[in-house]
């Protein structure tokens, strides 16, 4: 099997899925990742816990609209050309 692409695309667009669909009381509170977890003084740097969990919620309100539209493209074009 050769790696094409249409595979990178369809790889890349199943990880930010994964990221979208990531519950913060569910799952990423039970890991101590939720939202009151990561505060931080008004000086300090993000650290990187808190820098991914900043990406977890800018991928889910950023990416919203544009993933469902991306995956109708991709279930079609599945449909159509196998």
């Amino acid at each position: 099997m050769t790696i094409s692409l249409y595979n990178l695309f369809e790889a890349a667009l199943l990880c930010v899925n994964a990221i979208a669909v990531l519950h913060e009381e569910r799952f990423l509170s039970k890991i101590g990742w939720g939202s009151t977890d990561h505060m931080r003084g008004f000086d300090e740097p993000p650290g990187m816990k808190s820098q991914i969990i900043q990406l977890i919620r800018s991928v889910r309100t950023v990416m919203r609209i544009p993933l469902i539209l991306l995956n109708t493209l991709t279930i079609i074009f599945k449909l159509l050309l196998g």
